[in-house]
């Protein structure tokens, strides 16, 4: 990136970071955009260049994530088993969360925001069915299918970000936070892995029905 280019991301990481912890800790309707442009040190016209609304502030977080973890899909060797490779891919906004002490406290604060203010769930929904498309798409040319046409893709997408669903909702639950992340992502992959990699091993392989009737078909 251009100096411009980093200048304007390290504002705009700025800014993100000061309003998600202050909704995170005061509530979504408690703050004002006037709170987290003098917590960031910015002015008002800086916060709209970047950004429409407070609401839309989580809308970006939750788009970048779904950008890195279609990144790292696409990053993994093209040989890995698709558990494998779904597994890393969902679990980069989960190590993000727990690569410092700190971090942890402060993404554990910003996932119970989303999963508990009904605007922000329900953008958080938004976000996740555009994951499911976009994991689709990149899981359907890593194995040379049609995203569209076969089945695989758009289940074993599903499959994964339901495992990520599950992981932030058990440890998010309660009000202290007692498992680790990284461990429940591992756990739940550990359980849907054997379809995920079936159901990849079989792809293309024609049902016993269908081998019978072209046997029936050469015999005659």
């Amino acid at each position: 990136m251009s100096l411009a280019q980093r200048k304007r991301q390290l504002v705009a990481d700025e800014l993100t970071e000061a309003a998600l912890q202050l909704l995170a800790v005061k509530g979504f309707d408690a703050v004002t955009v006037d709170e987290i442009v003098a917590t960031a040190g910015v002015s008002k016209r800086t916060f709209f260049r970047y950004f429409a609304s407070k609401e839309d502030v989580v809308v970006q977080f939750l788009a970048e994530m779904g950008d890195g973890i279609r990144a790292e899909l696409a990053a993994r060797p093209a040989g890995e088993p698709p558990s494998v490779a779904l597994r890393h891919a969902v679990s980069v906004p989960i190590d993000a969360c727990t690569d410092h002490p700190d971090h942890t406290e402060r993404a554990l604060r910003v996932v119970r925001l989303i999963l508990r203010t009904p605007a922000l769930h329900g953008r958080f929904l938004e976000r996740r069915s555009q994951w499911g498309d976009d994991l689709t798409a990149e899981l359907a040319e890593r194995l040379g299918l049609d995203p569209v046409a076969d089945l695989y893709p758009r289940l074993a997408a599903g499959m994964a970000l339901t495992a990520f669903d599950v992981t932030l909702r058990r440890w998010s639950a309660g009000e202290a936070a007692t498992e680790n992340p990284t461990d429940l992502v591992a756990r739940a992959f550990t359980v849907i892995a054997p379809a995920l990699d079936a159901g990849e091993r079989r792809m293309g392989q024609p049902s016993a029905s269908v081998k019978q009737a072209a046997l029936s078909a050469s015999a005659g």
